[in-house]
């Protein structure tokens, strides 16, 4: 394996991997790997033999273990104002218009919460150990630790979790809906890698437009989210890959979608 902080492999599956790469570290967030992670998916946003994407972190310890906390130390209050001005991973993940994975194990800190909170999906193994931190310091979460949160598993638990700094571990974290699919120690990635496949196998058109409606539905009221989502129905409809999925389904005959 390269020694690189962030790793990319897209598979044959339609499947891109995106790995964290910093063991020694517990894979801390600093300014190197938040760049690399945003060229990634600026680079995979483009590439048609991708329309999904895991992302993991190795070494037995940690997906993320947080922000590096060692670049706040020499840093400014207008400093750090002016690094919250450059796009931020989080909004890029979330804003992502493919489906991302994340897949955790062990440490899940702070910013690596943030991070798995801004993916449309988190699967977990029983080694998961998640928490918001940043109250240990002296901070708030600012990557989505509140606002993420509070709307996955309420006001109640985001409160719990981002006032006490305490871990949650995985079958309470799987309870609350913090984790969206829990699986035995070790079979994270395998498990979200699967998922992953079973996404990619569709038109990317429909998932990109399906993970849109499902986005509003947290944004908009009830009454324009169901308009929101028939206009995107009807985008679907018009596309060359629905035109295709409807004929093959009458056809009886596999799709053969083109992203189009």
């Amino acid at each position: 394996m390269s020694d690189a902080p962030v790793l990319v492999e897209v598979r044959d599956d339609f499947v891109a991997v995106i790995t964290l790469n910093r063991p020694e570290k517990l894979n801390a967030l600093n300014t190197e790997v938040r760049g690399l992670l945003r060229q990634a998916f600026e680079v995979l946003g483009k590439n048609d033999a991708v329309r999904a994407v895991v992302i993991h972190g190795v070494g037995e310890k940690a997906f993320v273990s947080g922000a590096d906390i060692t670049e706040f130390h020499t840093r400014t209050a207008d400093e750090q104002r002016a690094v919250y001005k450059d796009p931020r991973i989080y909004e890029i993940v979330a804003d992502f218009h493919k489906p991302v994975i994340a897949a955790i194990h062990g440490f899940c800190i702070g910013g690596g919460s943030e991070l798995s909170l801004a993916c449309d999906i988190r699967v977990a193994d029983r080694t998961a150990r998640i928490s918001q931190a940043e109250i240990r310091i002296g901070l708030i979460p600012g990557g989505g630790g509140t606002q993420r949160l509070a709307r996955l598993v309420g006001r109640g638990w985001a409160s719990i979790i981002s006032l006490t700094g305490d871990f949650v571990e995985a079958e309470e974290a799987y309870r609350i809906g913090l984790i969206d699919v829990l699986v035995d120690e070790g079979q994270h990635l395998e498990k979200a890698l699967e998922l992953a496949g079973r996404m990619s196998r569709w038109s990317p058109v429909a998932l990109r437009l399906a993970k849109d409606a499902i986005r509003a539905a947290f944004e908009l009221p009830l009454a324009e989210g169901l308009e929101y989502e028939k206009e995107r129905f009807l985008d679907a409809f018009a596309s060359e890959d629905g035109r295709e999925g409807v004929a093959a389904f009458v056809e009886k005959r596999k799709p053969d979608f083109k992203g189009r």
